[in-house]
């Protein structure tokens, strides 16, 4: 298993950094404009994601980093939950 120095080098929180990107953009739809609740719940979840990879990874434990892990991926449920009841 490869060694990595920086939680910026993990796939995982580099393709949840794309995931928060198109949740900005997302919300800056014309659909989602006014709908600042709705803006703040979506973003918060997205940005929890990588955030939350990045804070376990820097405790340099993995039994913190697999909690933290835990955590990212309730934001993911989170998240996915909210774009099915924004898509309709």
């Amino acid at each position: 298993m490869a060694k990595y120095e920086r939680f910026e080098d993990l796939p995982v929180w580099r393709h949840a950094i794309k995931i928060g990107v198109r949740i900005y953009q997302l919300a800056e739809s014309e659909r989602l404009a006014k709908d600042y609740c709705a803006k703040d719940q979506l973003i918060g979840s997205a940005i929890s994601i990588s955030n939350n990879i990045a804070e376990g990874f820097k405790y340099n434990q993995n039994r913190q980093f697999i909690r933290f892990l835990e955590i990212a991926k309730g934001s993911a449920g989170e998240l996915r939950s909210q774009l099915f009841c924004y898509s309709k």
